[in-house]
């Protein structure tokens, strides 16, 4: 079965092929990284079907923004 996350817009898989069991699993590492403000200041404004692409575009570009 291909299970969805609570968001039900990325299936679960996909998160567990990073390593990580659910969404906020993989929200929560990305904190880590790049910072808590950053990651939700773009969590805001982009959609859960961008966490993979547009989010990872975002935090990488833009990292030195936020302090």
């Amino acid at each position: 079965m291909n299970f969805l996350d609570k968001e039900r817009v990325i299936p679960l898989n996909r998160y567990l092929e990073d390593g990580f069991n659910s969404r906020s699993e993989y929200i929560n590492f990305l904190k880590s990284e790049y910072g808590a403000l950053q990651v939700n200041a773009l969590l805001s404004v982009l959609p859960p079907s961008e966490d993979f692409d547009g989010l990872i575009t975002e935090l990488e570009d833009n990292n030195n923004l936020f302090f």
